[in-house]
């Protein structure tokens, strides 16, 4: 059955329940209790229906949603005491009976004692930031909330309040005074300086005011939003609930992008966070932007930031976008790691970083020349090849740099598909078919079981030569498709960190006002979109590239893997599972001994200083997301600051690409084109993980015959 012809039908259902009455019109922003019923009927029979998990919306998941539900309400445990959770808790196994009796209560009494509570800790911050700090006491707090439980008494919560003050008003300061000594040249002493902490208490006190205003003028209807997102979200981590807004808005929600800073971003229980820096685009160019990151604060240029924590994302992203050229700063929390702040320049995305591109890298030692493609992602433009045929895609570009590498008598390929989060599907099958001879690539499972299989069925190849396929934990979706075709076939050595993102699944954007045709639905549109997971992917060996993700012949030590980035760490995502693999014919023209290069590798990445390093900052990455206790001792938070700016900021070495270099990028608007190449292939020549995939190909090409790849 059709999505639209099963709305329609759904439609009819709840009228027959009497879930709607008679007719009438509201104003855009009133707020309509008969609407919330109908629309929380709609979403429970299109996710009991359509969604790729079969899960139901019965007791069990409700207990899920209402977890998220909750983490909602009161992300960091600041405002509720445990006595309100148990009250509301009565309700965590009753939300299918709510919505499915169309009696929805949980919302409004959640929302009366939420209410209450912000009321009486706005009291409490303003007495805490009247009274004095000594930031020489050798004091900590918990910043992890999955480690608190809520507070069992008032007193138990104003001494939480009162630490992750005195935290923000020193961060503050700091920060302040780190700007004086900037301008002045001079560094400050140890005494604190009363004029810029008067100043910092100010600017907190501030911050608070705007968010308790902003809190307590939440509209009715975004109340039961949250509460339809956590239904949504508790089927699997890619299945929401968008609510109705804006054209303007209403794209973000659907695409995630921004272009002032070209990153993609998702709501996440009250947390912005970042699902991926998008090639080509300001953050990208900046270079310290990751996926994963948690936005904090928002700042224009200069001027003091807004904390958008617990806010709308349609609202972060007014604050985030603006002018192209003018400067926003973010302040990010990074697992592993205290507050950054990261200024990006607002721009556009320079196209020709988004776009496949080749060099030819010579050996140091042996005279030998590789290539090296680089795919940002899998692009297509759909609407060209609609209307002309003549459409850019990511297939095409890659067989004229192919076949520029070719001219350049390569011995050997890499292919790098680090931070590359997928795209167009059609792509990753046909540049699969470059290096392969026809066969299945993908297997794609769809909610009703039925398995359909994707092939390139030309038998030509481009490139037939050695082949390194380049990995990390931000290759995702397509990228896994392609590396693990390759894998499967034993055409290609995967490298990389021990595992892929692991996103195997397929996503469809409902728009839930289709098919309404009813007379006198009007009044009640909008009704928003839903984002329902439909499908998942399959290697053509049967296994799933969902939450495992693909795991590399060759693992290269990984400063990120601390941070935890991927499927598996989102909670509630579909699990790894398998279907019946499909005949398909390994690759003849070489044998490839995985034992062998796994040795030779192992024994370079061991002596060699860079990888030793990057495994050291990874260890500190790992240990201080271990230990989650902020200290509030000034001495003890400089030093923590200094530290985080080795490794992240500036000065250091971690970024995007996980090794920093030259100040100036290559995909800096102000160079030429032969700037950009000689700068790109200079950065390229200093990274450990690209130099490693030389040093296998050189293997490759001397190795005698092993056992084939498997």
């Amino acid at each position: 059955m059709k999505l639209r012809r099963s709305l329609v039908i759904l439609l009819v259902w709840a009228l027959c329940l009497g879930l709607v009455p008679v007719y009438g019109s509201a104003k855009a922003d009133d707020f309509d209790y008969n609407r919330a019923k109908l629309l929380g009927y709609i979403l429970q029979r299109y996710l009991n229906s359509h969604n790729f998990s079969h899960k139901k919306l019965d007791d069990g998941l409700s207990r899920n949603a209402f977890a998220l539900y909750l983490k909602q309400l009161d992300s960091q445990k600041r405002f509720l005491l445990k006595e309100d959770v148990d009250k509301l808790k009565a309700y965590s196994d009753k939300i299918d009976d709510e919505i499915n009796t169309a009696k929805i209560d949980l919302p409004e009494i959640s929302s009366g004692i939420l209410s209450r509570r912000i009321v009486h800790i706005r009291t409490m911050v303003n007495d805490i930031l009247s009274g004095d700090f000594d930031f020489s006491k050798d004091e900590s707090f918990e910043t992890d909330p999955e480690k608190l439980d809520f507070g069992k008494t008032e007193a138990e919560l104003k001494e939480r309040w009162r630490k992750t003050i005195k935290y923000q008003v020193l961060a503050k300061y700091l920060n302040l005074l780190e700007d004086k000594d900037a301008k002045t040249g001079a560094e400050a002493g140890a005494k604190i300086q009363e004029d810029l902490l008067k100043t910092a208490r100010e600017k907190i006190r501030k911050g608070y005011e705007e968010s308790f205003a902003r809190m307590m003028n939440e509209k009715k209807s975004e109340m039961y939003d949250r509460l339809f997102s956590a239904v949504a979200r508790a089927f699997d981590p890619h299945t929401n609930y968008m609510p109705p807004v804006s054209k303007e808005d209403f794209d973000i929600s659907m695409r995630g992008s921004l272009e002032g800073i070209g990153a993609l971003l998702r709501d996440e229980d009250g947390y912005v966070k970042v699902e991926s820096v998008m090639p080509g685009g300001p953050a990208a160019r900046q270079g310290q932007l990751l996926a994963g990151d948690t936005i904090l604060k928002v700042g224009e240029g200069k001027n003091e930031p807004v904390e958008i924590v617990d806010m709308a994302l349609k609202d972060a992203v007014r604050l985030i976008r603006g002018k192209k050229g003018s400067e926003v700063r973010l302040t990010i929390k990074r697992k592993g790691s205290a507050q950054l702040v990261i200024p990006i320049v607002r721009g556009l995305i320079q196209l020709e970083d988004t776009f496949a591109k080749g060099t030819a890298l010579k050996e140091e030692k042996g005279g030998r020349t590789f290539g090296y493609l680089k795919l940002p992602s899998f692009y297509r433009d759909f609407q060209g090849y609609k209307s002309n045929g003549n459409g850019r895609s990511s297939t095409e570009d890659m067989k004229k740099e192919l076949k520029k590498l070719e001219a350049e008598n390569i011995n050997g390929l890499i292919l790098d598909l680090r931070n590359n989060g997928g795209g167009a599907l059609e792509d990753a099958v046909n540049i699969a078919g470059l290096f392969l001879k026809e066969g299945p690539v993908v297997q794609i499972k769809s909610a009703s079981g039925g398995i359909n299989v994707l092939s390139d069925t030309n038998p030509a190849t481009i490139y037939d030569g050695p082949l390194v396929v380049l990995v990390n934990e931000f290759s995702a979706s397509a990228s896994e498709i392609l590396a693990g075709a390759l894998q499967d076939y034993g055409r290609a050595v995967i490298i990389g960190g021990a595992h892929t993102h692991g996103k195997g699944t397929v996503q469809m954007v409902v728009d839930l006002d289709s098919g309404l045709s009813y007379e006198g639905m009007d009044k009640y549109k909008p009704f928003g979109a839903l984002l329902l997971t439909i499908q998942k992917f399959y290697r053509v060996n049967g296994g799933s590239t969902q939450y495992r993700g693909v795991v590399p012949d060759i693992i290269l030590p990984d400063p990120l893997k601390g941070l935890k980035t991927g499927e598996q760490y989102l909670e509630y995502a579909l699990p790894w599972d398998t279907v019946a693999p499909v005949p398909y014919q390994k690759w003849q023209l070489s044998h490839i001994d995985i034992a062998a290069l796994k040795a030779k590798s192992s024994a370079r990445v061991q002596s060699n200083p860079e990888f030793r390093n990057l495994v050291k900052e990874g260890e500190k990455i790992s240990e201080k997301q271990e230990n989650t206790l902020q200290s509030l001792n000034i001495t003890v938070v400089r030093k923590e600051r200094e530290e985080v700016q080795k490794l992240w900021g500036k000065e250091g070495k971690m970024s995007h690409g996980y090794v920093k270099t030259d100040a100036k990028k290559p995909s800096d608007a102000s160079l030429t084109a032969v700037e950009k190449d000689k700068l790109w292939d200079d950065e390229l020549r200093k990274d450990p993980y690209v130099r490693e995939s030389m040093a296998v190909l050189t293997d490759m090409l001397i190795a005698k015959p092993g056992p084939s790849m498997n």
